[in-house]
């Protein structure tokens, strides 16, 4: 152990000097949906992978880290929740999750406020989470503006993709914003994208500081984009029947690229969404009537809407905690052995917390695996990572080194045990 940590620091120290690292001798979990690999190599260079797996030659000149007795895994991919937007969520000052006063809403780009240094950031990725979908809590419409996709790496530079989805909010709480129903929401949906293609066919004649207008010309120059295609329209949704009517959207709006955000009652409608060919991001462990949209939440969702062909990725919506997707991706793992429950296999459970988010934003080429091409997001374990005795032991992202550090590990070793003399002065008798 002192050894590994000892490498890595050097890692840190000198990136420049090892551009290319590999990991031998540990299991390789690629994050594909294959199952793990005994005694396999990860080989990265330039901040992205060049192979993992078993019988891997290791090129001449590499770093070697020696991760024989552990696990070398992709790096988990969270989403959608508020990460690196929010410090403490009851402080309007540290928190730029929620703009209810502003005018805009569709066109809001959050990426611009995604703070690398946020306390949150750093505890996430000692819980072995490299990247995540973010989003702004919407502006008392039911538009909640553009969603980034960031890395939790130790650098200045957080944003992977800028602008990556518009979210919508349906369902119940589609409802509460347009005014109380769910009618009301649909209402403001179509009027919003039929405001956006008039401003389209008539720029110069469009009034977006009208009292009667629901869109700024911002907002709809964004939801054009949606419209086009160019944008993923990510839709939360919960209720079956609410489910079959975004599908059909398409209809009217051929466009639009659909993805589903929690959809608690997906397994009702599985072949209906795998037909559409629309991912959806879901709990694992929602099995409870939690309010009237969900009243036929199971555990077996996420294993029943993959057996129906349904790309699916583990929805975490909380800000901080995002590292408990891996118990999650546990418990499908573990409701396979529950007479009459629908799980997950142990590759497919990890592709949940890796590929799958990728693949649902459309980025599976470029992250969430250690597939050869991939940005060189990964982890070190000291045991099967789907375990939560298990503690990462190193994290690259993008290639680089990151510091095995936060906060809370920082207050924890400070009063781990303490003397009179390191006690705070606020402390002095």
């Amino acid at each position: 152990m002192k050894a590994l940590l000892l490498a890595a620091a050097a890692f840190v120290a000198s990136p420049a000097a090892a551009q290319t690292i590999a990991i031998t001798g540990g299991t390789v979990a690629i994050g594909d949906g294959s199952a793990p690999i005994p005694n396999g190599t990860v080989v990265m260079r330039d901040g992205r992978i060049v192979a993992a797996g078993a019988n891997v030659t290791v090129p001449a000149g590499a770093s070697v880290v020696d991760a024989s007795g552990k696990w070398v895994v992709a790096g988990f991919v969270t989403g959608i929740g508020n990460l690196g937007l929010v410090d403490a969520s009851g402080v309007s000052e540290s928190n730029d999750a929620s703009a209810r006063q502003s005018a805009y809403n569709a066109s809001v780009d959050v990426s611009v406020a995604v703070n690398p240094n946020a306390v949150m950031i750093a505890n996430e990725r000692l819980g072995g989470v490299t990247r995540a979908f973010v989003r702004g809590d919407g502006g008392g419409s039911i538009f909640s503006g553009q969603g980034a996709v960031i890395d939790l790496g130790a650098d200045p530079n957080p944003i992977t993709r800028a602008r990556a989805f518009q979210h919508v909010a349906l369902g119940e709480g589609g409802a509460r914003d347009a005014g109380g129903s769910r009618p009301a929401a649909y209402a403001a949906l179509h009027d919003a994208f039929q405001q956006a293609l008039d401003y389209r066919r008539n720029p110069a004649g469009f009034d977006g500081r009208s009292k009667d207008a629901l869109l700024t010309r911002a907002d709809a120059q964004a939801l054009l984009q949606v419209l086009d295609g160019r944008m993923p329209l990510v839709v939360d949704v919960e209720r079956a029947s609410d489910i079959r009517t975004v599908l059909a959207l398409r209809t009217r709006y051929p466009g639009l690229k659909l993805i589903l955000a929690g959809a608690a009652e997906g397994w009702m409608v599985a072949r209906e969404i795998a037909a559409a060919g629309v991912p959806v991001l879901t709990y694992a462990l929602a099995d409870l009537p939690s309010s009237f949209e969900q009243v036929a939440a199971t555990e077996s969702n996420i294993g029943r809407l993959v057996a129906a062909g349904v790309r699916v990725g583990l929805f975490f919506d909380g800000n901080g905690g995002e590292h408990n997707v891996r118990q999650f991706a546990g418990n499908l793992v573990a409701i396979t052995r529950v007479p009459g429950k629908t799980g997950l296999d142990w590759g497919k459970a990890f592709a949940a917390i890796t590929s799958g988010p990728a693949q649902v934003m459309g980025m599976d080429g470029e992250i969430g695996s250690l597939r050869p091409g991939r940005r060189a997001d990964v982890v070190l374990w000291d045991g099967d990572p789907l375990e939560l005795t298990s503690q990462a032991q190193a994290v690259w992202i993008d290639g680089q080194p990151q510091p095995m550090t936060s906060r809370q590990r920082q207050l924890r070793d400070r009063y781990m045990t303490v003397t009179e003399g390191a006690l705070p002065k606020a402390y002095d008798r």
